[in-house]
């Protein structure tokens, strides 16, 4: 009999979260499991990536909730005020007080979602995917049946406003804790000692197969730039650094060196880029691409990547540039080392502009040293379908 598997995600954007879950999904044998994706918003460049053996379904009630949940609590009571909804406004504002002194939001959860069930169907294992994601945490302690149940944690809890309280009231009512890094576990323990043992590491799972063959049926580079093409993917972003490589760019052209530089992703940051790369007069050599599900092309065909990020769990573009046998040059976040062997398989700096353009012209100026690492990176061997079935298994 075929395991009923439920995964709840925020959305099917394109991010790497997402792009983890998919990779998940493709490993596991559709012969062998019943997946069902919750998602609270009905969007996302990657909701036609979903196989269309895995049911997929929404939180109707999300749409009515989201704007208590996400707008400051002054906007909030004034809505309720304003529509003279007055026992909601006192309520909420006693609830909000509560949760804003204990720290305990499941209080506010339990309240908004008092009335609403999702379904009567028992699943083997739940997974709170996207996380850590308070709302999704409880949604599925609370309000899913399921004979296990597993919170994943795909950031780093110390740089995102972890809420240490509230996970160590809803976190017990997991069976599993899984952090995407050993760096990332062992600061999830010092910060939830509680629960010890059952914190493991379970890295994200590429798919080479698949990303091979979207390299070769997709669009890359159509400029037809005949230098040394650098590539950065992520969300256009403060956590993705890219504001520290446009001043790099600018460095390395200054220096000489015919290079140009080519950011695949989109995000709140854009206009603040665009006028920085203004700024610094590259418009022509620092190029935004924007979002694209399919970077695969842009990563077989580029020369150097580069993995600006302030903070990451574990980050799957720079597995992915790895698969592509790239000389990589990262920043030091965590989880940065257990993926890349620094001087063997590419370059692990600080944040620090000054560090990422030596490591970039090294790698630049030294052939040898980049066949080098090309050489090591082949040698790296990747998760297997046997061991992801024993997570689902155990």
């Amino acid at each position: 009999m075929k395991k009923k598997v439920l995964f709840m995600v925020i959305n099917m954007n394109i991010g790497g979260t997402e792009k983890a879950l998919l990779n998940l999904i493709s490993t596991m044998s559709k012969h062998k499991y019943e997946i069902s994706i919750l998602m609270l918003e009905r969007s996302g460049g990657f909701l036609n990536s979903i196989p269309d053996w895995v049911n997929v379904e929404y939180l109707d009630c999300y749409k009515n909730i989201r704007d208590i949940l996400n707008n400051p609590p002054k906007t909030v009571l004034l809505d309720f005020l304003k529509r003279l909804k007055l026992i909601k406004a006192l309520l909420f504002f006693i609830l909000y007080l509560i949760a804003a002194v204990t720290g305990e939001r499941s209080i506010l959860f339990k309240y908004i979602l008092r009335n609403y069930s999702y379904n009567n169907e028992e699943y083997d294992i739940a997974v709170a995917y996207a996380g850590p994601m308070d709302l999704i945490s409880f949604f599925i302690a609370f309000k899913i049946k399921a004979k296990r149940k597993i919170q994943w944690i795909h950031f780093d809890i110390t740089k995102i406003g972890f809420n240490a309280h509230f996970a160590t009231k809803v976190y017990r009512y997991f069976d599993n804790i899984y952090a995407v890094s050993n760096e990332g576990k062992n600061k999830l323990i010092n910060v939830l000692p509680l629960f010890k043992e059952k914190i493991e590491t379970i890295n994200n799972v590429l798919s080479p197969e698949s990303l091979k063959k979207m390299a070769v049926n997709g669009d890359g580079f159509e400029d037809h730039f005949d230098g040394i093409k650098i590539l950065t993917v992520g969300r256009l972003s403060k956590e993705k650094g890219q504001d520290l490589i446009i001043p790099v760019l600018a460095k390395l052209k200054q220096e000489g060196y015919n290079v140009r530089w080519y950011c695949i992703g989109e995000g709140n940051a854009r206009k603040e880029y665009e006028q920085l790369i203004r700024d610094y007069g590259y418009e022509k050599d620092f190029v935004l691409l924007g979002s694209n599900p399919n970077p695969y092309p842009f990563m077989e065909q580029c020369d150097l990547y580069v993995q600006p990020s302030r903070h990451e769990g574990y980050c799957m573009t720079l597995a992915e540039a790895k698969l592509f046998n790239k000389p990589i040059v990262t920043t030091n976040f965590t989880g940065a080392k257990e993926q890349v062997v620094h001087g063997k398989t590419g370059y692990i700096v600080e944040f620090n502009g000054d560090q990422i353009f030596e490591a970039v012209k090294q790698l630049i100026i030294d052939e040898n040293l980049r066949k080098s690492i090309q050489r090591n990176l082949q040698k790296e061997i990747k998760h297997t379908r046997e061991e992801i079935d024993n997570v689902f298994v155990s």
